[in-house]
């Protein structure tokens, strides 16, 4: 942790920056920031965002000490901590070499570069490798044009030999992109006419198929797949189109995004709606900041109606994952709420007749419904990573716990590849990872029975966060369909963080609730393979039929049901 002035000494001309640490969360503040709260602070004008910052700088301070103070903190802990992971392969964490992967043979990438180097008028036998990282299929959002041989045609005599017939081969796919802004704009210029006897003007009409409106649907749709999708920030899509002199502010931006929102909330709360009739449900949450909950401001706006304490200031985003009859779908709430506090309201809407689904979260208390029973299971993965943190300062107890970790993680992938019922691989894991976790648990057990392992130690706390879960973290040996993981909920996470990282804050209650809206149905449609811009284009396009059948414009469905009414137009 450096001044200002001395990380500009360190770093150079460039802002230095200043990363706090702050209930698990990286705030990055450069020393241009500093300097200007220095000023404020001597001119005695400081603001109130001001206070909030320099108290985290402070808390951050001490909490630095505290953690280098501590002996079980190592200098790879504290540089993971402040920095970030790297990749928790056990290839990376263990160095082992059979974990590399297999090398691909070189003779065959010889016999395919002179495949590709033949004349591809010629006939072979076998199509040429192509070398782009998509074939032409991938390109379904693309225009499709059709380019007939200016010349020749299928059964026309050979120009060549003059004696053979010509037959249609499969095409040869030229694919082409153009760049252009992520908005464009077309400015029609309507000649006006006047009479100059009489004064009357005559202008000419809007071209067939053109709107009045200024917006088209499709703007919303792609503003929302830019900032809540991607991550990109209202104020970057302003500059980015001003620089393509296609003006956009940002300010109209979010009337675009907001105006729209209430076309797309049927679908989200049908969205909630099937998500609490799913069969194994993800759930976690990160931090979030809505600064009209969030210091002064949060002392002048009344607490919302549906606030279980008044008195919490912590904000997070849930993400919410379910699966149901081999679809997924994610929903995210932003609030004060927990994810346990958020999962129970999605259950509200559980049928009654369904059984307790199965939750997979991770082990902190605050994930689990208040009132609502699930089948719980924990995820091996944070379990894992604990030693993954420790594996140099006790190499040889970590690589004993990795590798037992690893054999599942295999039988598991075994399982996904022959795409095994929940049935065959329940019975599976029994047969060959149960011996496997039996033998684990007796191990850490006999290291804390033994006293081979200090108990308040950070090996120690490992051991006993997998012994005090152990009946959640091996569900998936008892239950079929139980997933080893919170992977996929993690996955989620990071489009809340992505946007967290980029745009820093919700400004509003209301803003955080339209961002939750449009990053559920696109992150949905991601699960799905579905088109996210075409899904919320017909989501605007067909509202009042998503209002009334909302079940029927799911991401997984909306095209059948788009071209069912299509066809009876």
């Amino acid at each position: 942790m450096l001044h200002s002035r001395q990380m500009d000494r360190t770093c150079g001309k460039e802002a230095g920056r200043i990363m706090t640490r702050k209930a698990a969360e990286i705030l990055e503040v450069t020393s241009q920031q500093l300097e200007e709260l220095l000023e404020r602070a001597g001119s005695n004008t400081l603001r109130d965002e001001d206070t909030e910052l320099m108290r985290s700088i402070f808390q951050s301070y001490a909490e630095f000490f505290q953690i280098v103070g501590d002996k079980n903190t190592t200098i790879a802990r504290l540089r993971k901590m402040m920095f970030g992971a790297t990749s928790e392969t056990s290839k990376n964490v263990l160095g082992d070499a059979e974990d590399a992967p297999n090398p691909s043979p070189g003779d065959a990438s010889d016999d395919a570069s002179a495949d590709s180097d033949r004349n591809q008028d010629e006939d072979s036998s076998e199509p040429p490798p192509g070398h782009g990282r998509h074939g032409a299929d991938a390109y379904r959002g693309a225009d499709q044009v059709e380019v007939k041989h200016p010349k020749h045609a299928a059964g026309d005599a050979c120009p060549d030999c003059g004696q053979g017939t010509l037959y249609e081969k499969s095409p040869s796919v030229l694919v082409r992109f153009v760049g252009q802004a992520p908005l464009h704009a077309t400015v029609y210029r309507r000649q006006k006419l006047r009479c100059h006897l009489c004064g009357k003007i005559f202008t000419a009409p809007v071209p067939a198929g053109v709107g009045d409106a200024k917006y088209d649907h499709t703007v919303a749709s792609m503003i929302g797949l830019l900032k809540y999708g991607s991550g990109l920030p209202f104020n970057r899509v302003q500059r980015l189109q001003g620089s393509c002199e296609l003006p956009l502010a940002a300010s109209t931006q979010w009337d675009i995004v907001h105006s729209a929102a209430p076309l797309i909330a049927a679908a989200y709360e049908e969205l909630i709606r099937q998500a609490g009739q799913g069969d194994v449900i993800y759930n976690d949450d990160t931090t979030v900041k809505i600064l009209e909950l969030m210091g002064q401001r949060a002392k002048k706006t009344p607490p919302p109606d549906d606030e279980h304490d008044p008195k919490r200031t912590g904000l997070f985003t849930s993400g919410v994952v379910a699966t149901l009859a081999g679809v997924r779908m994610a929903v995210f709430f932003s609030g004060r709420q927990h994810a346990g506090e958020n999962l129970s309201d999605v259950l509200k809407h559980r049928a009654v007749e369904l059984e307790a689904p199965l939750q997979m979260c991770d082990g902190l208390a605050r994930n689990l419904p208040k009132e609502l029973e699930t089948i719980l299971a924990n995820c091996l993965a944070h379990g894992r990573r604990n030693f993954v943190e420790l594996y140099d300062r006790f190499p040889d107890e970590c690589r004993h716990v990795i590798k037992a970790f690893k054999v599942i993680y295999h039988n598991d992938k075994i399982a996904r590849e022959e795409a095994m019922s929940a049935a065959a691989r329940l019975t599976y894991h029994q047969a060959h990872s149960k011996p496997t976790m039996d033998d684990l648990q007796a191990w850490l057990q006999r290291q804390l029975d033994d006293k081979l392992v200090e108990p308040n130690s950070a090996l120690g706390e490992a051991i006993n966060y997998l012994l005090r879960r152990w009946e959640p973290l091996t569900l998936f040996l008892r239950k079929a369909g139980a997933p080893l993981d919170n992977n996929i909920c993690e996955r989620a996470l990071k489009k809340v963080i992505l946007h967290r990282k980029n745009s820093m804050f919700y400004k509003t209650r209301n803003g955080a609730h339209v961002g939750d809206m449009y990053m559920s149905l696109i992150y949905s449609c991601e699960l799905n393979g579905a088109n996210a811009f075409d899904y919320l284009n017909q989501l605007q396009l067909n509202a009042a039929d998503v209002t009334k059948h909302p079940d029927l414009w799911m991401p997984w469905n909306y095209r059948e049901n788009f071209r069912a009414t299509s066809d009876a137009a």
